[in-house]
């Protein structure tokens, strides 16, 4: 397996044990703990698969999924908001008017991140979804 996930969040631990668990499971892994790092990431190279937190400061995960879905180079990379917000609200701002392909609620269990990748990636072509 060579894909490669970018995660985005502000906490390094949850970056860590994200990179931890998704390199196990055979994917490449960037990480960026802001909005500014990961455009600046984006610049230089192409994930099949942007894990975004919602709350992070300065730039939060929904502005910046809107500017990567705006960006005719980034447009078609899937996104997915992985954030414990799991309000109707939340989900109609971060599919409808950010444009990201999915919405997640962070697992309580976070070995599920990997399961959850590997789901997201095979259906990246589909339309978009809720998963709890």
């Amino acid at each position: 397996m060579s894909e490669m996930v970018m995660v985005v969040d502000d906490e390094k631990g949850f970056l860590h044990l994200a990179r931890k668990i998704l390199e196990k499971e055979g994917y490449r892994v960037i990480t960026a703990e802001s909005g500014a790092e990961a455009l600046e990431k984006l610049r230089r190279t192409r994930p099949d698969l942007i894990l975004l937190d919602v709350m992070m400061p300065e730039m939060d995960g929904w502005e910046l999924c809107r500017r990567i879905k705006g960006e005719s180079s980034t447009a078609d990379i899937a996104v997915a908001m992985l954030t414990v917000r799991d309000s109707e609200e939340d989900k109609v701002k971060s599919l409808g008017l950010c444009r990201a392909d999915w919405h997640i609620t962070k697992p309580d269990d976070f070995k599920k991140i990997g399961d959850t990748v590997r789901w997201l990636i095979e259906r990246s072509g589909q339309k978009k979804v809720s998963v709890k």
